[in-house]
């Protein structure tokens, strides 16, 4: 077994930075191990235009620590009244990487997402033209439907009829949680990927109540049964370029966590890489990490894989209980891997 481990640098496929204090206090933990990530648009209010993405990219590089090489892909939040032509500018200027679907109300700060894919079905038809991704929060938000169910459903309903439509359309299906989308991901021909994030890797729904009611282990979609977890195991480190790295790093303050009505989110960026690490170890998959981590998203997008690397050495590192007042992922735990190269 290799004690230490140099990849080429990994991007984060799925990340929230948030904005103003906060984006100041989390953004260094992404890019102390990522060249790029793609920046979730669902601020207050969300990003929908390219004057309000380059905006927010020029304050997320202001508030990214000097000597850290680090390049937000910037997205544009779907609406159900969002122009085509919005979109395709920014695109075609190199400020929109990628336009998000939120279903409404289907997550935080997605009140204002979409509440009939049929309603938008010109935007879908643009982007199909323009070969702009669409990266899709997977849930249905029907109240008889399940929580445990809503991907599932949500493919069944929504995803499989849209790339019925739409063949041309190229699709992130994020933060995968259920082994009905390893398979559907895992079935597909071209043009449908997903990103899986390392929560769903570690941890199935019992974490959420062992010794209580662990609100830091609450997220959305939420955490699934074992059976899912390991079907999530397999497609990670299968070496199955559909599938690649996206941490969806989601930071509440504590408040917004320890409350009657907590927050959806775990912020997993601090250790984010080393946690992969650990699971592809565990699956005897090291090899595979480095394709999951640092090339399947960038052939996926159409970009050049990062010209410089990371090294983790397999030295245990203890995560803190709190991070600038934030509860990280594995707090209070040890991981087996550390990096000992930043960007």
């Amino acid at each position: 077994m290799p004690d230490r481990l140099t990849l080429i640098a990994p991007d984060d496929w799925h990340v929230h930075l948030r904005d103003d204090t906060m984006l100041a206090r989390v953004i260094p933990h992404t890019a102390r191990s990522f060249a790029r990530a793609i920046v979730m648009p669902n601020l207050r209010p969300p990003i929908t235009s390219v004057d309000a993405a380059m905006a927010y990219r020029k304050r997320i590089q202001a508030a990214c620590p000097d000597g850290l090489t680090f390049e937000p892909l910037m997205t544009a939040y779907l609406t159900d009244h969002i122009a085509p032509e919005e979109l395709e500018q920014g695109f075609a200027d190199g400020v929109f990487t990628a336009a998000k679907l939120y279903p409404a109300n289907a997550t935080t700060n997605s009140a204002a997402g979409v509440t009939s894919l049929d309603g938008i079905d010109a935007v879908f038809t643009c982007m199909a033209r323009i070969g702009m991704p669409l990266l899709i929060h997977g849930e249905v938000t029907d109240a008889d439907v399940d929580v445990f169910d809503r991907e599932a459903v949500f493919i069944e309903r929504h995803l499989r009829p849209l790339r019925e439509r739409h063949p041309e359309l190229r699709i992130v299906l994020e933060h995968i949680t259920t082994e009905q989308a390893v398979d559907f991901v895992g079935s597909a021909d071209r043009n449908l990927a997903a990103t899986i994030t390392p929560h769903h890797l570690q941890i199935n729904r019992n974490a959420m109540f062992l010794g209580g009611l662990r609100s830091d282990f609450y997220c959305l979609p939420v955490i699934k049964r074992e059976r899912h977890r390991l079907a999530l195991r397999r497609a990670a480190t299968s070496g199955d370029a559909r599938f690649f790295l996206g941490t969806d790093s989601a930071p509440h303050p504590r408040e917004g966590k320890e409350t009657s009505c907590g927050c959806a989110g775990i912020f997993n960026a601090p250790y984010a890489i080393e946690s992969y690490a650990q699971v592809f170890d565990d699956e005897g998959a090291l090899d595979q990490l480095e394709g999951f981590a640092s090339r399947h998203g960038p052939a996926f997008y159409g970009l050049p894989v990062n010209s410089h690397e990371i090294t983790l050495e397999r030295v245990p590192v203890e995560v803190p209980d709190r991070i600038d007042g934030l509860v990280p992922f594995h707090a209070g735990e040890h991981l087996p891997w550390r990096v000992v190269r930043d960007l």
